[in-house]
Parts: C-alpha cells; structure tokens; sequence
C-alpha cells in the first residue's frame, strides 16, 4: 500500500518540511505528561471549583465529598504541573490557578466534546 503511494507522489518535500516544523521529542514527551494530568476527573472538578474561588483543602473536600488527604494528594500533582499555586495565610494554604491559561485549556475542552 504504501509504496503504491510513493509510486503516485514524491513525498520527500512534504516530509522534509513537516519534518523541520516538528518539535522536538522531549517537548512532545512533556507536553503528552502535561495532558496526562488532565485525565483524571477529581483533578477536573478541582480545577472547576478553582474556577470560582480560591480555597483551602479543607473547603475543597467539603465541596466534592472527599477527603482532605485525597485532596491533597490532587493538588500536589496539579501544583507539580504548574496548573494551580498555592497561598498561605497564617496556617492556612489557599489554592488557585496558576493563570488564566488553565481555564482556557479547560474550556476549550470543554467546546471541543459538546460538539
């Protein structure tokens, strides 16, 4: 099959350039993680709560039913990806979006599956 279609077309420009417009492996390995965090739907909802507020562990598992510990353990691995940041005011850690890049991510989305 594929060497009907070279004997059709002479790819070899076509590859070379899209060849030169490919990022490099490493981007797209990070980038592949980056989304990985995106396939979880307590991280979502985490995501979706930061949308409206600023909160603190304790607020955020009270919101979704779930524990403080289960929650934590979200954020850290939200926070390692750069999505939320974190705030402390005396003994108390708020968390919320790192910037407004994450909403965007999540709604376009969002507007990608309800079509």
């Amino acid at each position: 099959m594929a060497e009907d279609c070279k004997k059709i077309h002479n790819h070899d420009l076509v590859v070379d350039e899209v060849r030169d417009h490919l990022p490099e492996d490493t981007d797209l390995f990070d980038l592949a993680e980056f989304y990985k965090v995106f396939g979880d739907s307590t991280r979502i909802k985490i995501l979706y709560v930061l949308f409206e507020s600023e909160m603190c562990v304790g607020g955020i598992a009270q919101l979704l039913n779930m524990t403080m510990s289960a929650i934590s353990h979200q954020l850290r691995v939200l926070k390692g990806a750069r999505l939320v940041k974190q705030r402390r005011e005396g003994k108390t850690v708020f968390y919320s979006l790192s910037d407004d890049h994450v909403r965007t991510i999540i709604e376009m989305g969002m507007e990608h599956i309800s079509e």
